[in-house]
């Protein structure tokens, strides 16, 4: 049974990794590892937001906030968007900033499941 969860988790892992942090990947898997069977069809109906599209729509609309509103910082959106993104600044910083937050935050939804 060890082996079916153990191929079960590094295939979960291997489709979805990318919507994680690295450093987060081994306790994720460890807290897989412990999951029972009724809970995998829960974990396999989340959603990640991909990294990468939120980085595409920060470069479009970071500076009205857009990016924080996807990913769920409401409080940031709308200082991003009263301020015009930080008069440009912060728009750059968070170009740099977002995908590792929407890893975050996939991460803590990931582990609300678990």
């Amino acid at each position: 049974m060890e082996i079916v969860n153990s191929s079960r988790v590094d295939n979960y892992l291997m489709v979805n990794g990318k919507f994680f942090e690295s450093h987060q990947i081994p306790a994720i898997r460890n807290q897989l590892l412990k999951l029972d069977d009724s809970k995998w069809s829960t974990l396999q109906i989340l959603q990640f937001k991909d990294p990468t599209l939120m980085l595409i729509i920060s470069l479009v609309g970071g500076s009205l906030g857009i990016d924080r509103f996807m990913i769920g910082d409401t409080g940031l959106g709308i200082a991003k968007l009263i301020t015009c993104g930080g008069l440009g600044i912060w728009t750059i910083v968070d170009l740099f900033l977002i995908m590792g937050a929407t890893r975050e935050r996939n991460a803590e939804k990931l582990f609300q499941v678990l």
